[in-house]
């Protein structure tokens, strides 16, 4: 007997079934993140407000990654996919003396496909937070020496912080900026109108250019953050959180989403958005 469920039929009961949501960001991740949504039935839009560009200070970043190559650090720490991105564009080398810490999931797996190690990551908080736990239990045992952080010119100061309190001699350096990507016309007006029914908030840059871009944002759209500090950030830029991913995970975030209108919708009745012409 074939105990298997079939996959369409799993869409088709699935509480997201019939539902579309924005995904604020494109390339692989956001591909992953649509591929995930059909799998439950429901749409994708994927409609970027973010996008990344250089280093502010390009010769900053290229002596620090000389000095990197050579060897002058004992940890580089790396809390994006987008910082990965960065050390492939400039061919960086990372010596066997120099351990590499990631801040979760998706950027390790990011640093193996580039054919970086993964020497630490946090094992549940996946945020510079967590990444400040996770070295302070090694300098319970050791002393963590010299420490490049390649981040973003936005990113705030937890991790330089909480390192320079463990002792760590710390070197900070903007790998990229994080730059706004205008939304459609048509994309604004479906937010507006209820016609999208939920958007994944992926960081507080995302939160504040959809508040920015989008001010009459319908009550009804359900805004699942990532995570307690993507939250935070959101409900700082003026942007209410419906419901809050377990895990730091895009996974965790249409898991979260499901269970949302699971709770909410009797029958797992469809949603009509009007055919297909709706952006």
């Amino acid at each position: 007997m074939n105990t298997h469920a079939d996959p369409q039929t799993h869409a088709t009961c699935s509480a997201l079934a019939g539902r579309r949501v924005l995904v604020p960001r494109d390339g692989r991740w956001g591909v992953q993140v649509a591929e995930n949504l059909a799998a439950h039935g429901a749409t994708a839009v994927i409609a970027p407000v973010i996008d990344f560009e250089p280093a502010p200070d390009a010769a900053a970043l290229e002596r620090a990654l000389e000095a990197l190559a050579a060897g002058a650090f004992d940890w580089v720490t790396v809390t994006s996919a987008t910082t990965v991105r960065v050390l492939r564009a400039h061919a960086a080398k990372i010596p066997e003396t120099t351990r590499i810490a990631a801040v979760g999931t998706a950027t390790a797996a990011a640093l193996t496909e580039a054919r970086y190690r993964v020497d630490l990551m946090p094992p549940e908080d996946h945020t510079a937070r967590g990444m400040v736990a996770s070295f302070g239990e090694l300098h319970a045992h050791l002393g963590l020496g010299r420490v490049l952080v390649l981040d973003s010119a936005l990113a705030g100061p937890t991790l330089v912080d909480g390192l320079t309190v463990l002792g760590a001699d710390v070197t900070r350096v903007h790998a990229y900026r994080t730059i706004p990507v205008e939304l459609t016309a048509e994309v604004r007006t479906a937010l507006a109108l209820g016609d999208i029914d939920a958007i994944l908030v992926t960081s507080g840059s995302v939160a504040a250019q959809i508040i920015t871009q989008v001010p009459d944002l319908s009550a009804d759209v359900v805004r699942v953050s990532i995570g307690d500090r993507t939250t935070e950030a959101a409900e700082a830029a003026g942007l209410a959180i419906t419901i809050e991913a377990p895990i730091r995970h895009a996974e965790s975030m249409v898991a979260a989403l499901e269970n949302h209108y699971s709770s909410l919708t009797p029958g797992l009745a469809v949603p009509d958005h009007g055919g297909e012409d709706t952006p």
